[in-house]
């Protein structure tokens, strides 16, 4: 949902961010659920692409070596970063708590640089709504579009974000 989200806010801002998805555990090559693409569709901004075309894929050290950043929902992600990734010098962050506690000065790399050892906390997680019935993926539909937003406020600035 993020990627979509982020891609958005991008084009509507004019960011030349470079998106990519990825997941921690999928089935590589599966295509989205329909509660997903139900949840992504109830939100106006993003009604505009064509999601029957996205088709999942598992993080791998290429996604992470051209990644400067990597933006996880849960503890479980920042975790599987990284303990599957731990050579590669990449700032791997909680959403929640980069938009919630991040500097609002500098630039993103500075933003960025508190938050590449810190520990993440369960508070801060958007919880995956798998199995959920499709309230759930609104819900978090709703707070992963409000974080998307705030992301993109303190990354703004800086045009060498990928």
């Amino acid at each position: 949902m993020l990627g979509y989200m982020l891609t958005t806010v991008a084009e509507v801002n004019g960011e030349s961010w470079h998106i990519r998805t990825a997941g921690t555990h999928v089935i590589e090559g599966s295509a989205m659920s329909s509660r997903t693409r139900d949840a992504l569709m109830s939100i106006e901004e993003l009604r505009g692409h064509h999601f029957n075309q996205h088709r999942s894929h598992q993080l791998s050290e290429l996604d992470v070596q051209w990644a400067d950043v990597i933006l996880a929902s849960e503890v479980a992600n920042v975790n599987f970063v990284r303990a599957h990734f731990a050579t590669t010098a990449v700032t791997c962050v909680q959403l929640e708590m980069f938009v919630s506690r991040a500097s609002r000065h500098g630039s993103i790399a500075d933003r960025l640089a508190p938050f590449a050892g810190h520990d993440p906390s369960p508070r801060f997680d958007v919880v995956d709504p798998a199995g959920g019935d499709q309230a759930v993926y609104q819900q978090c539909a709703q707070q992963l579009w409000g974080l998307a937003q705030g992301f993109a406020l303190l990354a703004r600035t800086d045009d060498e974000l990928r």
